[in-house]
């Protein structure tokens, strides 16, 4: 009887590290959406714990004004969003949920207006 005991605890300590190590290692893929009437130009993305800027996700591209683009295999966090327009404006939007139920997202006039303190 101990034996089985100790066989179940181990079966059941590895499906719960399994199940950890799945949901760690979740991606996802999210559209964006610019519906403001500006051009984005810069894309930044970092997880919001971390102190600094991951690469620009556009590269040579630019999210025109109703324009979209997809992010691909991004890991689920929540991340800090950096958007740079046309005019070199910048906006942080903080605690973007990524993974969160969301596989879209879409940028605003408003949400650029509110950087500005507008």
């Amino acid at each position: 009887m101990k034996r089985a005991a100790v066989y179940l605890a181990g079966a059941l300590m590895f499906v719960c590290l399994f199940t950890v190590d799945a949901a760690a290692a979740k991606k996802a893929k999210v559209t964006i959406h610019n519906n403001s009437k500006w051009d984005i130009h810069h894309f930044f993305l970092s997880a919001s714990e971390d102190d600094e800027w991951g690469p620009d996700q556009l590269g040579d591209d630019v999210l025109e004004s109703h324009g979209a683009f997809t992010l691909n295999a991004i890991p689920c966090d929540t991340y800090d969003v950096k958007l740079v327009d046309e005019d070199g404006d910048e906006c942080v939007v903080e605690e973007v949920d990524i993974c969160g139920g969301h596989d879209a997202w879409s940028i605003t006039n408003q949400d650029l207006l509110d950087c500005e303190g507008y």
